[in-house]
């Protein structure tokens, strides 16, 4: 008699999807397949060269993935819960036994600012980075460009394109890096001034026209081209598939990243609420995600009981132009200490990060089982449970 080997379907190819892909190959009995809607793996973490021109952001599947995981080239539409499948855009269902939900997030413009919606471009994706690298390409090199928010991805941007020579004003709301100390700030304030940005710190934009934004006081300023980097999104695959999510769409999990609604369905990365309690969107967060979320779905195939995950941060890399760059170290729960590198040192150790964080993809394919991640430690609030952070949670 033969034994049917337990198939286990990732949705989404990023940093957290693609390690959990590799990372599931620690059993050899596993039949693993990936979903994402893009042929290639997309570097999320240079989509701000890509726009400026400065860099390339795809990756082949074939140097990040292992043997043995199927590749499907779709968009999951719907998860059916009682079937054990996920509908896709072509009209395909997948069954499965296991179901990593590792679909990421999305930028998000603002639907409570007129105009930002239909006139402000969006960075956090590979197609409106494109999208935006063609609309920067039209512009003429004195044309003034507005990028709005700013924090790391606002920083970044930015600082990218005035080192291209862009006539660049960065819209604060409120502060620059809020998530940087008070030193690092002032690095990062510094080189943007010898880069000529204009940084409105305290401004609000309050409207987006064609060629122009208004702030909160009335002021009307002239922009050819308005980025909005103000926030994210997720999908909303979990809501529509009657799943519970927090107020912002992600998965809600218990501490083991397993779905409060369904014990076959583990979560990772920026999709992913822990208690309720997300972590911070970004590549650290997913990567350090990723592994363990495939680790739950190996105990339950073993018939172990999961481990509650485990997570830290070392701190922050920012990119200030391909020269400069500031690296802010913090403690392990996120919050910034008073010690940072910048400069022409930092710069190159963020291009060593960013290669590095390749090179993990591609060592997790050859060897399953070498990815890091963070230990040592419960995270604040990891015993809120399925009936926590209750005010947060959606019903779809």
């Amino acid at each position: 008699m033969t034994v049917q080997r337990p198939h286990v379907v990732v949705i989404g190819g990023g940093y957290s999807g693609t390690l959990a892909a590799n990372h599931l190959r620690l059993r050899g009995d596993v039949r693993i397949t990936l979903v994402n809607p893009r042929p290639h793996f997309v570097e999320r973490i240079r989509l701000h060269q890509l726009v400026a021109g400065t860099a390339e952001a795809t990756v082949d599947y074939g140097s990040v993935l292992g043997e043995g995981i199927e590749m499907v080239v779709d968009t999951a539409t719907r998860i059916d819960i009682d079937a054990c499948s996920v509908e896709l855009g072509s009209g395909a269902t997948l069954g499965y036994d296991y179901l990593i939900y590792a679909v990421g997030s999305t930028g998000a413009v603002s639907t409570s600012v007129p105009g930002a919606a239909r006139f402000a471009y969006p960075v956090a994706e590979l197609e409106q980075a494109t999208r935006l690298r063609a609309a920067v390409d039209e512009l003429h090199p004195d044309a003034p460009v507005t990028v709005v928010g700013a924090g790391l991805t606002g920083i970044e941007v930015a600082t990218e394109l005035a080192e291209q020579g862009r006539r660049v004003t960065l819209v604060c709301g409120g502060q620059l890096g809020p998530t940087l100390s008070r030193p690092g700030r002032r690095s990062v304030a510094k080189v943007m001034a010898r880069l000529r940005i204009a940084v409105l710190e305290d401004d609000v934009v309050t409207e987006v026209r064609p060629h122009a934004v208004v702030f909160a006081d009335g002021a009307v300023r002239p922009s050819a081209l308005t980025i909005w980097t103000a926030g994210f999104g997720v999908p909303d695959l979990a809501a529509r598939s009657g799943l519970r999510t927090d107020a912002m769409g992600r998965l809600l999990t218990d501490e083991t990243l397993t779905s409060v609604d369904d014990p076959r369905i583990v979560a990772a990365g920026d999709c992913a609420s822990p208690s309720g309690a997300p972590l911070r969107m970004c590549c650290a967060s997913a990567s350090q995600l990723g592994p363990q979320a495939a680790n739950t779905v190996l105990s339950r195939i073993a018939g172990t009981e999961p481990v509650r995950f485990e997570y830290g941060f070392a701190g922050t890399c920012t990119s200030l132009g391909r020269r400069a760059a500031v690296v802010q170290f913090a403690r392990r729960d996120d919050t910034a200490i008073d010690l940072y590198l910048g400069g022409r040192v930092a710069a190159t150790l963020k291009e060593a990060i960013c290669r590095g964080t390749v090179w993990g993809l591609r060592r997790e394919a050859r060897k399953p089982g070498s990815s890091f991640w963070f230990t040592g430690g419960p995270r604040p609030q990891q015993d809120a449970v399925e009936g926590v952070a209750v005010e947060e949670v959606a019903k779809p």
